[in-house]
Order: structure tokens, then sequence, then C-alpha cells
């Protein structure tokens, strides 16, 4: 095991949450894979950042810098849900059903925002989410709606409906590789040698990234095995429907471009990103961009049908966006600009859609995809 000891750091983050960290390095041998140190950075019960009630988003922060770690689209704008909802309509009708599922539903306002748009063509919505902090957040925010919103844990052993996922597939843990230029590494955590924090150390691994880059020396980046086996299980119970996730990422191509020789591996707290996800552990959002080739291709494998692949901005305009601006004030237009502007989120963010039974015309004339699909880029 090689350990990089010049990236020792003091943890910082939630005592109790560094005490469950240390023993699991401390049963796994002295080395976690950083997969699933990252698990419970975000996801461990009631101590990760995801579970322990703090209200990482929603807003953006205060003129004292209080508030939210990071906004997302729903937040900014509620024209993003009434956009969404459009195509949701149309999935429903497709597969004859009345019921929405989604996935990581944060504070609840994509959700308000659909059930309002889709008034009585929506009988049941059913949330999956981990977070105990977080449904309790979502339920106070859905209460009109609580004869129809419902919790799960997991996925029931078959699914109906239009399934929706925002900024879901980049908080899901990855594994990193680093390449040294003649053999590949697995990079993971140990604990520092004095004691107080992490660093990083790399064993050799048999893994490789998918696709046929070529990588220089020193090169790190991402493999999302748990992100495409969610797709491969979310395929498997989908009976009839269509899925819609939006997330920031890349077709493979693109994600291994030659220059992006240090992943994309970024963490969030206070509308401010930084790189090192082995300090404040708990205290803020670790995340990795989406490789949407591979995401595509665990659908396709698992039995769905990949009927578009777009921009964000592309897929909100062909839903009708920038129709409700004519008269609407300057903050929404404004907001609703930054959802659609290619250097706010307009062109990171993408949206990629997968449908199964739905009939040959829905699969080829999903509304959110009639100009500007990008499939033929996976």
């Amino acid at each position: 095991m090689q350990q990089d000891s010049g990236a020792s750091v003091s943890a910082g983050g939630y005592p109790a949450l560094r005490r469950l960290i240390g023993q699991a390095i401390e049963r796994n041998g002295g080395w976690l894979p950083f997969d699933r140190f990252m698990a419970l950075a975000l996801y461990a019960p009631g101590l990760g950042y995801y579970t322990h009630g703090d209200r990482q988003f929603g807003h953006l922060p205060g003129p004292a810098g209080e508030g939210s770690d990071f906004v997302t689209a729903p937040e900014l704008s509620p024209l993003f849900g009434k956009a969404l909802a459009r195509q949701v309509a149309q999935a429903l009708a497709a597969c004859a059903s009345d019921e929405v599922w989604e996935f990581g539903a944060g504070s609840g306002a994509l959700a308000l925002q659909l059930l309002e748009a889709l008034g009585d063509s929506v009988a049941r919505y059913t949330i999956v989410d981990l977070s105990g902090a977080l449904r309790e957040r979502q339920r106070e925010r859905l209460n009109a709606y609580a004869h129809k919103v419902h919790w799960v844990d997991e996925l029931p052993a078959a699914m109906h409906g239009a399934i929706v996922g925002n900024e879901v597939l980049d908080a899901m843990p990855v594994q990193l590789l680093r390449f040294d230029g003649e053999r590949w590494h697995e990079r993971g955590v140990v604990a520092a040698p004095d004691g107080d924090g992490y660093a990083w150390a790399e064993r050799p691994t048999a893994a490789r990234p998918p696709g046929d880059a070529v990588f220089p020396p020193g090169a790190v980046t991402e493999t999302h095995a748990q992100a495409e086996a969610f797709i491969a299980t979310l395929a498997e119970r989908l009976q009839c429907g269509a899925a819609f996730f939006i997330d920031y990422g890349f077709p493979r191509a693109e994600y291994h471009h030659p220059q992006r020789v240090e992943g994309t591996l970024m963490c969030h707290r206070a509308h401010r990103a930084d790189t090192n996800p082995l300090v404040d552990v708990g205290e803020k959002d670790i995340t990795a961009h989406v490789d949407f080739t591979g995401i595509a291709l665990a659908a396709q494998d698992a039995g769905l049908d990949v009927i578009g692949y777009t921009t964000q901005a592309h897929f909100l305009i062909n839903c009708g966006i920038v129709g409700w601006l004519d008269g609407a004030d300057v903050r929404l237009v404004g907001n609703t600009q930054k959802l659609l502007m290619e250097h706010e989120m307009g062109e990171l963010f993408k949206v990629i859609a997968f449908a199964k039974g739905c009939g040959d015309a829905f699969a080829h004339d999903a509304i959110g995809f009639v100009r500007g699909d990008r499939t033929h880029t996976l």
C-alpha cells in the first residue's frame, strides 16, 4: 500500500462521524476504499451530511454567509418543475399511469411544483429518500398533498409510472482510480499518522476506467459502479413507464478528456467549492460529475430504451419554459435564466431519459428532446 503522506489533514466535522469512519477503517485493515468513505460521510444514519438534519440546500446565503451550501434548480425557479411536469404528463399518458416516483426529493420543492402542475393526473406521488431529516422537511412542505404523497426506503418489486431524479446520480459514491504511468491504483482513506484526521493511500488494482481513453501519468478519475447498478435495478423493477434524470456531467469522451487529469470530485459548502473530501467530513457535500455514457449503457443493458439525452437548457425550452417568462417579475426571470444560460446551469447540466413499454410514439416524440437531442454523443 502506498500512502500519500503529504495529504494528511485534520478531519474537522462531527466527532461521532469521525469515530464511525475510524472504526470502519480499522475493521477494513487500516484502509477504506473511497466509495465506502464517501457513503459514510454522506449517508451514515443520523451522522452523514444528508442525514443529520441541517438545511444543506434550498436558498442562497444571507449577507453574513448563513444559509444553505448550494441551491438546486427547483429552488431557483418554480418554472423548472412546471416545465418538467409537461414531460412527465406525456409519459404518464403514454404508460396509462397516475403515479410519479421521485428519488432524493431534497427540500420537497420539485415535488410541490410537479404536484401543482400535474393536478388530478397524479393520484400517488412516491418519494424514495434515505434521510429521515429530509423526509420531515418534505412532509412539512407537501402537507397540502398529504393524501397523495408517500415515502419508502427501498424500491418495490414492481414499479409503474414516471420517475424523476434531480441531482441524484452525482451524490452516489464513486471509486477513485489513479494511473502512475504503468499501472492503476485504487485510492482509499487511512487514519493520519498523527491520529488526527485522514490521509490518502493507494493500492494496486485490476480495476480500470471503462472505455479506451489514454490517461497521462498521475491522472485521477472516478468509476460509477453504484450509480450504474442503481439504474440497472431500476430497469428490472420498472414494468411500464419512463425515467428522467437531471444532473451535471459529460458523455464518456468528454469525461475522460486528456486535460481532466484530476477527475471531477468536488465538495460544496456555503456556496463555495473545494476538492478535498477529507476535511470537515459530514459538514459538506461530496459529488462527482456523471458519466452519462455509463448510465446509458447500464440502462440499455438492463432493458430500458434510451429516449433522449440533451442539455438542461434545450430540455426546458422544449418543454415551454420561455413562454412563461412573458410578464414575469424580474427576479423570476433572472433566476430562470440561470437554468438556461450556457455559463450557468444550461450547458453543464444534462437530462437523460429512459422508457419501457410506453410505445414507439412516445419513445420517438418525447417533448423534452424534440430539438437538441445529443444521444448520438453518448
